[in-house]
């Protein structure tokens, strides 16, 4: 049995002791992953067990169930050749191309390397502030290692209860342009549905288009259209990490089981280059701190202290149609011929900013009034720290 050993050692490139991780989180897996990904894993802890008719057992199964599922086939393939003899290296089968084969490689080693280091379920992603409570699940994706997470929201605390492999861009994550098959980086929210029935096959079991280019990315002069999280071809169990023109892809089992956990305008999907993990101590601490800072910019404008209210926006501001020193003009007029402002917020939510520095994006519904103008509606603010170590807006606007 020694070669198959040798081959899920080349299959996913892992040091020795990783084999011992992978049955160390078999128990955490089908909890985490009750679906077809948890049976891939169970064929490989069979393998490296030295268990290859229970392996293939569990890889007949998957593939009964989902004969488009490549990386099973040949995987399935390879143990059939080294029960003939040794095998040099992962994809020995003569039918596919060396680009499919590499494609195969990279996703098994996506997989795999998730179990043999699963995320920290008892720590919370840096960029997840805070939640609104009418945001019962947010996306996250970590694009380096092909992951997307599904945390609930249970009374304001972020629970991680899925994850699934993920395919983004061919070229990668960072988009700048139109047409560079790039995944962009950065806080965007769903903005629709689009049933299956409305697309064509390539889309799979559906669509949830997300706001890129958002208000920040504009600003960053970023363009580009249509990035989408979907599903795969009827006949596509899964593509590999990196071979979408810039959209978010999931399996068609897998986008399935979320669909019931998103809500159009609410649902935040974060796509990050990678995930920082702080304590549910280190994040109450950050959650309050910065709630504090939203706070104060409430309280200074109902003051109608204007300056100090005006402290609170960056000099690089521009929203609402302004630029800081128009916005500054403005808000002398308007706000010293006021006899009263009250300024409610409700619905909060904060997130950082991936592949920014200290940048928070602030969304909440305003309810506005004063002697002569009362108006209630959605605002989102993008917030810098600064060099002095003052947060301050550098954007908003409302949000359509």
């Amino acid at each position: 049995m020694r070669s198959v050993i040798v081959f899920l050692l080349l299959l996913s490139q892992w040091p020795a002791h990783a084999a011992g991780n992978l049955i160390a989180s078999h128990a955490l897996l089908h909890e985490m992953d009750p679906g077809q990904e948890a049976i891939l894993v169970q064929a490989l802890q069979n393998v490296s067990a030295s268990h290859v008719d229970a392996a293939m057992a569990d890889l007949r199964r998957l593939l009964a169930a989902n004969p488009g599922f490549r990386l099973a086939q040949m995987v399935y393939a390879d143990l059939l050749l080294s029960r003939s003899g040794p095998i040099a290296e992962f994809g020995a089968v003569p039918f596919a191309s060396y680009q499919q084969i590499n494609a195969l490689r990279d996703e098994a080693r996506a997989r795999l390397r998730h179990y043999s280091a699963p995320p920290p379920v008892d720590q919370i992603p840096s960029t997840l502030v805070k939640l609104s409570d009418r945001q019962g699940y947010v996306v996250l994706v970590n694009m380096t290692t092909s992951r997307l997470y599904l945390y609930e929201n249970r009374a304001g605390v972020p629970y991680l209860v899925r994850d699934f492999y993920a395919t983004i861009g061919k070229n990668g994550t960072g988009k700048l342009a139109q047409g560079d098959q790039k995944t962009p980086v950065g806080v965007y929210f769903v903005t629709g549905m689009i049933s299956p029935d409305k697309l064509p096959d390539f889309y799979g079991s559906g669509a949830f288009p997300i706001d890129y280019p958002n208000a920040w990315d504009q600003r960053r002069g970023r363009t580009g259209y249509g990035i989408w999280l979907h599903g795969t071809p009827s006949n596509t169990f899964s593509r590999p990490p990196r071979d979408s023109d810039g959209c978010v892809i999931l399996s068609n089992a897998d986008l399935e089981s979320i669909k019931q956990f998103i809500t159009p305008g609410e649902t935040p999907v974060i796509l990050a280059d990678d995930i920082d993990w702080i304590s549910r101590a280190q994040w109450e601490q950050r959650q309050a701190r910065l709630t504090t800072v939203v706070e104060q910019w409430r309280k200074d404008w109902e003051s109608r202290n204007t300056e100090q209210y005006l402290d609170h926006y960056s000099p690089a501001y521009s929203g609402l149609g302004m630029n800081y020193k128009s916005w500054v003009a403005y808000k002398r007029k308007v706000n010293g011929a006021k006899q009263f402002i009250r300024v409610g917020i409700s619905g909060q939510s904060m997130f950082l900013y991936p592949g920014e520095e200290a940048l928070l994006v602030v969304t909440f519904q305003q309810d506005y009034s004063s002697d002569s103008n009362h108006r209630r509606f959605v605002k989102r603010q993008y917030w810098k720290q600064e060099a002095d170590g003052r947060w301050r807006i550098l954007y908003e606007g409302s949000v359509s």
